[in-house]
């Protein structure tokens, strides 16, 4: 090799080297803004399924775990500090095959859960229900503690449930989940998967939302059908989120927002707290942490930077992006927002000051007034499991009034049996 030759193969290398110099030192800077960022505002996210898996894996029982060292979950309490993770919306679930049977008592044994995580690590875990609590908390450096009640079947259609939950720190209620309730559609009514059969909100279901306004409980229409998005968002008086959702325009699931949503969403003031499962994030089993920062730049396009926010759905998921594995990985994808010249006030306002503002209209919103408390009309809810005190009209002696009749032609049949 010629002197030339030699002098051009050094100064290659020597830029490759100032490149990948610039390269970490450029990745390096953007991680420490991002983490300096989410000191001075908090990553509040929509969505976690730790309390289902504590269920499933423990049956709910605190003292068979520590969360300082499980480590089968993608959430625990180190991820959860290296993560960054300002505040958080625990998911009050139980599965759609407990409407109409045990709904009401299985949430409330996962209300009861997210409560207990708070009195077993008080120095990790602050429970809160309001946004000066929400400040506090994170001031004093602790996981504001929120809770979301996922799926409108949790109240077994009745009022006084509502108003209970509200009264046990619920703030958010999801309004379906997988599965109609009597009063709401579905997501899967949009698929062909499921039959309308409220055609959005019912009359019922209005009252649900203007009773949600009256408390204070945050309209979550994440997993809810088309029609009853646009349902609602015409009717409430307050701002509205989707706790976990991404945009339909990056990947065509039902269970992501369309642009006209977003138009909507945006005019009314709520969010869209974006979804990573693999599945609303690219349509594919595999997805990247980048493909995740499309969904926010889509959201923030449509409908600006004051309608977007966080919502992973760690715990609830099988498939996560590569570089957003687990909960601590949030600075990552915060960094990668900032690469994109988003501004520090877009990225304060997405972190966790959007949901503020909408936390707050809601609880203007919020009325002292005495609540609804007529009931659902009984044919609307009417099964085996049901009985009917209270309703006029309808004879109830304890047992279920669908089941009269069988129990009569039993009866009967039985007496001349025997006779």
């Amino acid at each position: 090799m010629s002197e030339p030759q030699v002098s051009l193969v050094k100064k290659m290398w020597v830029f490759l080297f100032l490149l990948c110099v610039y390269t970490f030192c450029s990745a390096d800077q953007y991680r420490q803004r991002a983490e300096k960022l989410m000191k001075e505002t908090p990553l509040i996210d929509g969505h976690n399924d730790l309390p289902w898996q504590l269920l499933l894996r423990y049956h709910n029982q605190l003292s068979k775990v520590d969360l300082n060292k499980l480590n089968e979950t993608q959430t625990n309490i180190p991820k959860l500090r290296t993560g960054l993770v300002g505040g958080q919306f625990w998911s009050a679930y139980t599965p759609c095959d407990t409407q109409y049977k045990d709904a009401v008592r299985q949430t409330l044994e996962q209300i009861d859960v997210i409560h207990r995580m708070c009195q077993i690590y008080p120095e990790t875990f602050q429970c809160v229900s309001s946004t000066k609590e929400i400040n506090e908390s994170f001031k004093n450096g602790k996981v504001a503690s929120l809770i979301g009640v996922e799926g409108g079947h949790s109240i077994d259609s009745n009022m006084a449930t509502l108003r209970l939950f509200y009264q046990l720190g619920v703030r958010y209620m999801t309004l379906t989940h997988s599965c109609n309730t009597p009063w709401a559609d579905n997501w899967l009514v949009d698929t062909g998967d499921d039959s309308v059969q409220s055609n959005g909100l019912s009359t019922y279901g209005k009252k649900i939302i203007h009773e949600m306004n009256r408390l204070g409980i945050i309209i979550d229409l994440a997993h809810t059908s088309m029609k009853t998005m646009n349902d609602v968002l015409q009717i409430s008086k307050a701002p509205v989120i989707f706790s976990h959702s991404s945009a339909y325009a990056l990947c065509n699931s039902r269970r992501n927002v369309p642009d006209e949503i977003l138009k909507t969403v945006s005019e009314k003031g709520g969010i869209v707290m974006v979804n990573f499962y693999n599945y609303y994030v690219t349509c594919k089993p595999t997805a990247k942490l980048s493909d995740v920062a499309d969904h926010f730049d889509h959201i923030k396009k449509i409908a600006g930077y004051q309608s977007v926010g966080f919502g992973g759905d760690y715990d609830g998921v099988s498939r996560l992006p590569e570089g957003l594995e687990d909960v601590s990985f949030y600075p990552d994808l915060v960094a990668e927002l900032l690469k994109r010249n988003w501004t520090d006030k877009d990225v304060k306002a997405a972190l966790g000051g959007n949901f503020l503002r909408v936390f707050e209209q809601v609880e203007q919103v919020k009325s002292n007034s005495s609540g609804d408390d007529e009931p659902i009309p009984y044919d609307e809810v009417q099964n085996e499991c049901r009985t009917a005190y209270g309703y006029q009209n309808q004879k109830n002696s304890g047992t279920p009034l669908v089941l009269f009749p069988t129990v009569v032609t039993l009866a009967y049949l039985v007496y001349y049996t025997l006779v």
